[in-house]
Formats: C-alpha cells, structure tokens, sequence
C-alpha cells in the first residue's frame, strides 16, 4: 500500500476499516512529535518512549472515538500528553525534572570563565526548581511551549484551554520565573 501522498484523515478511515498498515504509517508521521510532548512532559527520554508507545497503543485502540474536531496529530499528542501527566502526578515529588547537571542556557560562543560555568549552573538549578514550584496549569504551559513544535493552538487544544488562556499562562511563569531568579540574585 502506498502512503506518501494520502491525507491523515484517509489514513484514519483506512485504519478503521481494519488497514493495520494504515494506522502504521500515521504512527511513522506522528510518533516523534508524540514523544517530544511525553519528553516534555517528564524529563526522561526512556519514560517518554513507554508513554510514547502506549499513547499510539491507546490511539489504535481507541481510533474509534477519534471525532476529527481536532487534526489527527494534535489528538495523538494530547493522548500521550495526559498519559505523560499521569505518571508524572504519581512519581513527581520522588524525582527531579531533570539530571541537576542539565542546562537551561545555550551554550556560550566564547570560552566561558569557571565562575561563568558556575554561575550558569548555579541559575539553571535554581531556574528548574522554581519551575518545579509553579502551580500545575502553569508549569505544564510553559514547559509544553519550550519543548514542543507545536503552534499555541494546537497546544492549546493538547491541555484543554482557549489558545488565550495558555499564552497568559506561559507568561505568567516565565514572568514568576524570572521575579523569583531576580531574587535570588539572578
């Protein structure tokens, strides 16, 4: 069966008809873009792999409820995402979002100094923890919006909320972000 130039939405009716190679190939085309929203999600790229593969098991399962108010895509995404949630809500305390040697900062151009390297890492540390502070429908805005692709819409429709209410949202963390670094010296 060739698949290159079929739309979503006829890979979708492919798929429900009993096309198992259909539903393959929408998994081919959107499996990256589910696993970047677990990763953003969790932190872990082996947590984000399981909650990917049983985001597009679910999807399978599920095409049936799959209404087409949203793109094919978008409606994967949001699956894994409240998959990735789910977990997360069970072991968030237990774990950092991320390794405490991670880095929120690009890279320098120049050289940078040791107190330059420690100062960076010292602002990144203290950056993911206020993140981890934020409250639930803030901390998920932003970190959606910084490690995914997709545009406020469709995240928007991903977590729920009028595109409006995530934009504020994202502000307003970064701008609580940004208050409690000053703060902190930063």
């Amino acid at each position: 069966m060739s698949t290159g130039c079929v739309t979503d939405g006829e890979l979708v009716e492919r798929a429900r008809a009993g096309e198992t190679e259909a539903f393959d190939e929408l998994a081919r085309r959107h499996g990256a873009a589910v696993y970047r929203a677990a990763l953003a999600a969790l932190g872990s790229a082996s947590d984000a792999e399981d909650i990917a593969q049983e985001a597009l098991v679910l999807a399978y399962r599920t095409l049936g409820s799959y209404r087409g108010d949203a793109s094919f895509k978008t409606w994967v995404v949001a699956i894994a995402w409240k998959r990735a949630l789910n977990l997360r809500r069970r072991w968030w305390r237990l774990r950092p979002l991320e390794d405490e040697r991670g880095s929120l900062h690009e890279p320098l151009l120049d050289t940078p100094s040791a107190e330059q390297v420690l100062l960076a890492g010292e602002r990144d540390r203290a950056a993911k923890r206020l993140i981890q502070k934020l409250p639930a429908r803030l901390r998920d805005a932003l970190l959606c919006v910084a490690t995914t692709e997709h545009s406020y819409e469709e995240l928007a429709v991903i977590l729920g909320v009028p595109s409006g209410t995530l934009k504020w949202r994202v502000s307003e963390a970064r701008r609580r972000v940004k208050q409690q670094l000053a703060k902190q010296g930063f």
